[in-house]
Parts: C-alpha cells; structure tokens; sequence
C-alpha cells in the first residue's frame, strides 16, 4: 500500500475525501484506520464509496463508542491492525 490514511478526529475525517480521491486519480493504493471520534467520517455516504478501492479498517471499541449500534460500513479491527496497516504503508498521513 503506498499511503494509509489514519483518520484520529472528525475534523481529519472530512479531509480524506478529497484526498483519497487524489489517490484514485493517480492511482495509489491507499487505506484508512478510523479511531477515536474519526470513526464518525465513515458515516459519510461519499466516504464510504471512495473507500470501496482501499483497504478501510475501524477500531472496533472506538465504532461502538461514538456510533453506538449502527451497522459498520468497513472492516471491524484493532489497534493491532492499526499497527500492521502502518507496517505496510510506504508513508502514513495523520488526519
């Protein structure tokens, strides 16, 4: 994966569109680790789609803290996950 987006904040979270959407045009693999309150962005309908090309994860206690039962749209994981992700990213980029 050339870039992993890890979206910690909402304020991060409305960042990731435009950027992975640059990813898209120059096609770059990329993915996302939402947590803490950045988990809210992937209640985004447009975020949800322009992540259907990349690897989506989602700390799974952070969903359920900030989203309550809401059906997930991305892959359930860990921090360990989180931490594997960034292991196979060539750069992270903090949002």
């Amino acid at each position: 994966m050339d870039i992993l987006f890890h979206v910690g904040t909402e304020a991060g979270a409305r960042f990731l569109l435009p950027l992975a959407q640059a990813c898209r045009r120059g096609n770059h693999a990329f993915g996302a680790f939402f947590t803490h309150e950045g988990v809210r962005g992937l209640l985004d309908a447009e975020v949800q789609a322009v992540l259907r090309d990349g690897r989506a994860v989602v700390c799974e206690e952070s969903w359920h803290r900030f989203c309550g039962e809401a059906t997930c749209p991305v892959e359930l994981g860990s921090q360990t996950v989180n931490s594997a992700l960034m292991g196979e990213a060539k750069r992270v980029v903090s949002l």
